[in-house]
């Protein structure tokens, strides 16, 4: 056991050497919230995967989601990150284990994002929405590994406060990716996904059995309901970076103001039982905010439904 090799980022603090996070026992006591911890165990990590997960541990993404969490909600649990290759049988890909009180990110996994980058930025053009600046290796391997811990906090979050769930946690947790990035982070998570998940979808080939089968979404179709989402959220802003410029199939744009707005809503309504007592005023606006919108699209999209309907 390499425990001086591990490096743990405490969300709120700088990085310390030392073992192992918070224990992830049960604290019933109100006024003890659980706390969200990254750490890094360096000393399982490769010589071909050292590379991608400094440059993820200076990013810091891992812990502005963890921050998020500490600030705006009272965990029943704490909740360890851990950068590893010591991973339980059979996972390959960042995973949550069932109690949302461990989440693992592989180095290996990690690596290969790195690398399907590599290859995306040589072949496929700039979509229009990333800036130039964004499209490199390193800057979609950060945001992309940014919008994918967003799926597992999700995962984290329902299974921790047992969430009611009205469809697959895989949606509810592509969702609350989307509901956190594009709230507090922008655009950048959303796009860089979306390339990733079509690069996939490009490498898969036609759908499988196993695929169609599968308890996650259609890759493809993953993409496109984080694009919405994202130009849902603000359609001024986005209409012609991602709808003109065709990124966003037309007939599907009119639908996403209200899906964005049910999303928000939804979430925030989710998680206001959770709020922490110095989040709660700021959450509270929040979610009423949704709600009023959510209405207001709604009312919208049944004006406009006839049209739409006819035009798809």
């Amino acid at each position: 056991m390499a425990l001086a090799g591990v490096v743990v980022a405490g969300c709120g603090g700088g990085a310390r050497e030392g073992g192992q996070g918070p224990g992830a026992g049960p604290h019933p006591q109100a006024a003890r919230s659980g706390r969200v911890s990254v750490v890094y165990e360096t000393g399982t990590v490769g010589p071909q995967e050292r590379q991608v997960v400094t440059l993820i541990r200076k990013s810091r993404v891992l812990e502005r989601t963890a921050d998020w969490v500490n600030r705006a909600l009272t965990l029943p649990h704490d909740m360890v990150v851990k950068v590893t290759a010591d991973v339980p049988r059979g996972v390959t890909d960042a995973v949550t284990q069932p109690d949302g009180r461990t989440i693992y990110v592989p180095p290996s996994f990690l690596a290969e994002i790195e690398k399907a980058f590599a290859d995306v930025v040589k072949t496929v053009e700039r979509p229009a929405p990333l800036a130039a600046s964004q499209y490199n290796t390193d800057e979609l391997t950060v945001l992309s590994t940014e919008f994918i811990f967003g799926h597992e906090m999700g995962h984290a979050l329902q299974r921790q406060f047992l969430l009611a769930n009205l469809g697959l946690e895989e949606d509810a947790a592509d969702g609350f990716a989307s509901f956190y990035t594009v709230n507090e982070v922008g655009p950048g998570p959303s796009l860089a996904a979306a390339v990733l998940f079509d690069e996939i979808a490009r490498k898969e080939g036609r759908p499988t059995l196993e695929g169609m089968s599968s308890d996650h979404p259609v890759t493809q179709q993953r993409a496109y309901n984080f694009l919405c989402y994202l130009y849902g959220s603000d359609p001024e802003k986005y209409r012609r970076s991602l709808v003109d410029s065709g990124y966003l199939p037309k007939t599907r744009a009119p639908l996403c103001p209200q899906s964005w707005a049910m999303l928000d809503y939804g979430w925030w309504t989710q998680l206001q039982p959770h709020f922490s007592s110095a989040f709660k005023a700021e959450g509270d606006g929040k979610q009423k905010k949704a709600h009023a919108r959510l209405v207001a699209e709604t009312r919208e999209l049944a004006k406009r439904i006839d049209e739409i309907r006819s035009s798809q």
